[in-house]
Parts: structure tokens; sequence; C-alpha cells
């Protein structure tokens, strides 16, 4: 299920917004203004933003101009001025919609699904959480913008995680995936190496993992939602 963040802070307005999105298996958080959006962006996998550009902490371009420093989610703005300048900054800013009050729901539903439609991936190659875009396709890995190297067999190791979010994944299993026919020659320390070292590069503090989580006596876990 998609989940979509509507930032808009009048709220008779929210609230329509998300009953009429509620209605198409989407799952809807809603804030009212910039500080309690963050606060939500960092917290959840976030599908698609509807952003108000007038809110009572900031402006919604800026918002957006700051969201793109380290994420490409799609984001539709709500806009009450119909000027072509602010719809230019707009999508210059990285904006892949808008639309001017007042607006029909209908429509409003229908551009949500056709960006949706546009940015959902083919396959399950491209993920992004909070900070973190791992490409498998292209074999681009980044946090916060900046690249991340990583070896194969990191690279195999992170796949699996992302792919089987909230599921226990026990050592045997992750040394057969990794290593397939050479799994039974495989030292478990080998994986134990393999864990830290991605840690290294994707946790903020590695000690204390936000994403590769420990299961004690069962093996590790990717958090679906990391830790605010």
């Amino acid at each position: 299920m998609k989940t979509l963040l509507i930032v808009e802070d009048d709220r008779s307005l929210n609230k329509g917004i998300a009953l009429t999105l509620s209605q198409n298996d989407l799952s809807i958080q809603q804030a009212y203004d910039i500080a309690s959006a963050e606060l939500l962006l960092s917290s959840l996998k976030i599908d698609l933003i509807i952003l108000d550009i007038n809110l009572p902490d900031g402006s919604g371009l800026d918002y957006c101009e700051k969201i793109r420093r380290t994420s490409q989610v799609p984001i539709i703005f709500l806009t009450a001025n119909d000027m072509e300048p602010d719809i230019v900054t707009g999508f210059e800013l990285g904006g892949d919609d808008y639309i001017t009050k007042p607006f029909s729901l209908m429509v409003l539903r229908a551009r949500v699904m056709a960006v949706l439609k546009r940015s959902a991936p083919h396959s399950e190659d491209k993920v992004t959480i909070g900070p973190l875009t791992f490409d498998f396709e292209k074999l681009e890995f980044y946090k916060n913008q900046e690249q991340l190297i990583l070896s194969k067999t990191e690279l195999k190791l992170l796949k699996i995680f992302v792919t089987n979010p909230g599921i226990i994944l026990n050592r045997e299993q992750l040394i057969d995936k990794i290593w397939s026919q050479e799994a039974e020659f495989v030292d478990e320390n080998a994986l134990t190496v393999a864990v830290k070292r991605l840690r290294a590069k994707i946790e903020d503090e590695p000690s204390a993992p936000q994403y590769i989580k420990t299961v004690y006596g069962l093996g590790y876990l990717w958090a679906e939602r990391p830790n605010p």
C-alpha cells in the first residue's frame, strides 16, 4: 500500500483530501505545518507528498527544495496563486505537478494516481527510505545524496534486506543467499563482518542501528520504519 503525506494547514481541506484519497487503497498521513511534516517524512516511507505552498511556519517551495536535497519523493503543490512564476519555480525546485485552489477533489485524485503511476519503479530495483536511495539496476547507492561504494557482498546483503522488510532472516538463510554454492564453506564470521561493514556505510550510528537490526538468537531484520 502506498503512503501519502498531505501538508495543508486548512484542516477542512486536509480532511477532505484524506477522505477522498483513502478510497483508493492509499495510506494517508496528515500534517498541518512543515515541522510536523518533517517528523513524519523522517520516520515513515512516504510515496508522495501533497504540499501547500503557503504554510504557517514557512514556504512550501522552500520545503520542497529542502526535501530534494535527500529525496526524490514525488511532490504535488497546492497553490492559491495561479501565477506563472510560482508554477515555474515549483517545477524548477523539483515539483512533479501542481493544482490551483479551489479544485475538484476528483481531479486531484486523478493527478495523484497519475503521478504515482509515473513514479512507480518497474521492479524492486529502486528503493528510497528517508535519506537512503538504492538503485540496484544502476548499481548506484546514496546517503544524503553522497554516493556509497559497496562491495559485491555488501550489495547482495543490502538487496536481501530491503526486499524483505520487517522479516527476520536467520544467519543460515543469509549465508546461503549471499554465497550460494560456496555457502557450506563460508565461516559465519564472514556474515558478521559483512553486516558490520554495511552498517558502517548506511547507519548514522552503527553501534545503535536503525535499519539493520540484530534479533538476538535468530538473525537480522531490516526495519520497515526506522526510528525517528
